[in-house]
């Protein structure tokens, strides 16, 4: 029997205001790392949906050199590439006050992602987890991450009983190899938000909710099955 999924839900009336309520909330959730720790921790996803987020997250104002940032999923190419999402980081998010926090690419220049997947892994747990927040997006085909369907390392990705980590991804819907956080990972997290943003994505999530047919099966049910998420969606 299929479990319907509780969600959280803030809906905004454009990517203005959703920006705008999650730079301020992912904001909190470092200054509290720093008021705790004195230092904070933030993983976030690449492509284009939070880029008006990071233009505004750029700019909190927070001691942003106590701050280490680094990515939920990379594509497995060199950061002059346009796909990368190191890149698109340093260009929207990692510059003015953000620009003095500690960035951790999950790419190591190794030929492949299987080649450069202990670096990596090492890389991810020198952090000192957990983060104090990750923000997720999410594929019309439900992936979430590099958790992506049909992903030669789906299962292992998905593995709620291995160690934190990472692990190398190929699949039909990923173009480039790529290399991401695992489930255990991403949930080593004081707050997790997935943001997501078209009447296309929200359709898709609320079948995932569901988990009927097809979108039982969505990886990124995975997720909302084992942690609360917070959703940021706008039109």
């Amino acid at each position: 029997m299929t479990t319907v999924l509780d969600l959280t839900t803030h809906s905004f009336t454009d990517c203005h205001a959703l920006a705008t309520a999650l730079a301020e909330r992912v904001a909190g959730h470092l200054r509290d790392g720093l008021r705790e720790r004195g230092t904070a921790l933030l993983a976030v996803s690449g492509g284009r949906t939070p880029l008006h987020f990071f233009d505004l997250l750029a700019h909190a104002p927070l001691d942003w050199s106590k701050v280490q940032v680094t990515l939920v999923d990379e594509r497995w190419v060199d950061e002059s590439d346009p796909h990368s999402n190191a890149r698109l980081l340093r260009e929207h998010l990692l510059r003015g006050p953000a620009a003095a926090a500690r960035f951790v690419p999950l790419y190591t220049g190794a030929a492949t992602p299987e080649e450069g997947q202990a670096e990596a892994g090492r890389r991810v747990l020198a952090l000192g987890l957990p983060f104090d927040a990750v923000v997720l997006g999410m594929g019309l085909d439900g992936h979430t991450a590099s958790f992506f369907p049909g992903g030669d390392q789906l299962a292992a990705a998905l593995d709620p009983n291995l160690p934190t980590g990472v692990v190398a991804m190929r699949a039909p819907g990923a173009g480039e190899p790529r290399i991401t956080l695992t489930l255990p990972t991403l949930l080593a997290t004081r707050q997790l938000f997935l943001h997501i943003e078209g009447d296309d994505k929200r359709e898709v999530l609320a079948q995932a909710r569901l988990g009927l047919g097809e979108a039982a099966h969505y990886p990124v049910r995975a997720v909302l099955e084992r942690a609360p998420v917070a959703v940021y969606w706008c039109p």
